[in-house]
This record gives C-alpha cells, sequence and structure tokens, in this order.
C-alpha cells in the first residue's frame, strides 16, 4: 500500500495542519472499515446535512445518539427477547453497533428522528461572526505627507 505523504501541505498551508494530520490518518488506516448499519449523509441546505442510518429492527429506545468533543457517537444495542424466538431464516441483523463520525468544527447537531427503520440526524455548521467572510475598503488616498519649511526647520549647530 502506498503512504501518502502530507509534508508538501505543511508548505502551501499555513492554519491547515489539523486537516493534513486528518487525511494521513485516513490514508494509513485499516482499509476494512464497519460497514453495518449502512448510512447516507446529504447535504441539504448550503449550511446544513443529513446522516441517515438503516436501523431495521432497532426501536428508538434501543438508540443513543451522543456528541462527545468533535465526534458524533451513535449506538444500538438489540433487544434481549431473542431467547424467546425461533428463526427458520434471520436476514435482518439486529446485532449491537457503535457508529462514530467525526464532525467538523462549528457543527452542531440540531436533532435525531426515528421513522419507518431509519434514523435521520440534522446538523448545521454555524459559523462564528468573526469566521464570517467581510469586505476589507482599499483605499484610494496617498498618505498625507508633512512639508517641513525651512525656516521654521531646526539647524544644526556648528561644533
Amino acid at each position: 500500500m502506498r503512504r501518502f505523504d502530507p509534508t508538501p501541505l505543511y508548505r502551501a498551508t499555513i492554519g491547515f495542519d489539523r486537516m493534513a494530520d486528518m487525511l494521513d490518518r485516513v490514508m494509513s488506516a485499516d482499509l476494512q472499515a464497519p460497514s453495518y448499519p449502512p448510512y447516507n449523509i446529504e447535504k441539504t441546505d448550503e449550511n446544513a446535512y443529513r446522516i441517515s442510518i438503516a436501523v431495521a429492527g432497532f426501536g428508538a429506545d434501543d438508540l443513543t445518539v451522543e456528541v462527545k468533543e468533535n465526534a458524533l457517537v451513535v449506538a444500538g444495542r438489540g433487544a434481549d427477547d431473542e431467547n424467546a424466538r425461533t428463526f427458520l431464516h434471520r436476514g435482518i441483523a439486529t446485532r449491537a453497533f457503535e457508529r462514530r463520525f467525526h464532525l467538523a468544527d462549528h457543527v452542531r447537531v440540531t436533532g435525531a428522528r426515528h421513522v419507518d427503520g431509519m434514523l435521520h440526524i440534522d446538523l448545521a455548521r454555524e459559523l462564528p461572526e468573526a469566521l464570517k467572510p467581510r469586505q476589507i475598503a482599499i483605499s484610494t488616498e496617498a498618505p498625507a505627507r508633512t512639508l517641513v519649511d525651512s525656516e521654521s526647520a531646526p539647524q544644526p549647530q556648528a561644533a
């Protein structure tokens, strides 16, 4: 497997060290990432996103959604009534899972809904006023120069 070296990114960017480190971590991570349960991430507005996770067989009480630092952690614990049932074929997995999503700065979870076997988690990016782009006025006037009269200027002292 090839290894990605982010060193050239450090020379061309200022303040993006964390992004280059994250890219390096992703490139070196194990390629066998968990695939259960399947999920979609969609952009619903300019600053809004939705994560939809297929959680067939789980009730709302079996699921937990929490934010720890900059990570969204979704976990599901199956019901304990499995011993009372006898399956002839079992195609719907209800095994326990934990799925983590790394949230960018200034992204917060606005809500979660469990509808028709899908867990929808809504996210919003809210930039603080200090980080929003602002226009800087460009002055076209030359700086004021102070002219000194030769009569009023101090004269050098002769030694």
